[in-house]
């Protein structure tokens, strides 16, 4: 049997004319890891989302070049062919170029887009591995993704497509499912979504949490039902970006949760 690929994580030096995505986690500048860090302090262009706070680009060597092409709640003031048209240009101009992108860059991040573009342009790239918020978010309120005989699954799902609407999905099958369900970009469609899976079988009680803002100042967030979740959201109004968590793993410790909110809140800054 002969080897496939050779690891993009281990060792590598930043080269000139290489493209770096780099993910940023879910915005505590101490979620991110030593590799990224690295690569911020080497880098000559630095093509940022949204996500990364300030305290991520500290990390930025002086006389970088900085420029933000972040998109929220469906806005894109830099379309992504103009992104990834920057990344080649900056490789060929013999640049070290990162694209630091919230979260994982591989997950819900257009990371593949900008990989893709790479391949097709020759330019060598590589990807460091972020903290997705999808594992974040439930770990800031005390939801373990996966219990053993509770849940024995995770689906992570995408609440839009490249058209803003809910992805076409078997959203049936996925409540037949059962397990765990974390949706990313939920809040907008959180009715929709809601609507789905009640159709699809999963009963109204089932467990909702909503986290936003996941490890920044601003974490905030509530627990609900499928069946109420809609309302609770519209009431508390909870700023973007937000998880949806979905399942019975979101009630198993919500006494410690209730103890420890404060916690919770004070992720970020400790």
């Amino acid at each position: 049997m002969s080897v496939q690929f050779a690891s993009a994580l281990a060792g590598q030096s930043f080269r000139p004319g290489e493209v770096w995505l780099v993910g940023a986690g879910p915005g505590d500048p101490e979620l991110l890891t030593l590799k990224a860090v690295r690569a911020l302090e080497q880098a000559d262009l630095v093509l940022h989302d949204a996500l990364p706070g300030r305290a991520v680009l500290r990390h930025v060597r002086p006389g970088a070049e900085i420029v933000a092409v972040g998109k929220r709640k469906g806005a894109a003031p830099v379309p992504q062919v103009k992104i990834n048209a920057r990344l080649v240009a900056g490789a060929r101009a013999g640049l070290r170029v990162v694209r630091l992108k919230g979260g994982d860059p591989f997950v819900f991040g257009r990371g593949g887009e900008e990989a893709l573009a790479c391949e097709a342009a020759g330019i060598a790239w590589r990807v460091i591995p972020g903290v997705s918020a999808g594992m974040a978010a439930p770990a800031a309120a005390a939801i373990p993704l996966t219990h053993r005989g509770t849940a024995a699954a995770v689906t992570f799902v995408t609440a839009h497509d490249e058209t803003g609407a809910l992805p076409a999905l078997d959203w049936q099958a996925l409540a037949r499912t059962g397990g765990t369900i974390a949706a990313f970009m939920a809040l907008s469609r959180l009715d929709e979504l809601a609507l789905r899976l009640l159709a699809g079988g999963l009963p109204p009680a089932t467990p909702v949490a909503i986290v936003s803002q996941a490890s920044m100042p601003g974490e905030a967030g509530l627990r609900s039902t499928l069946g109420a979740c809609t309302l609770d959201a519209r009431r508390a109004a909870l700023p973007t970006p937000a998880l949806i968590v979905i399942g019975n793993v979101v009630g198993l410790l919500a006494q410690r949760g209730a103890e420890a909110e404060h916690d919770s809140r004070a992720f970020a800054a400790i």
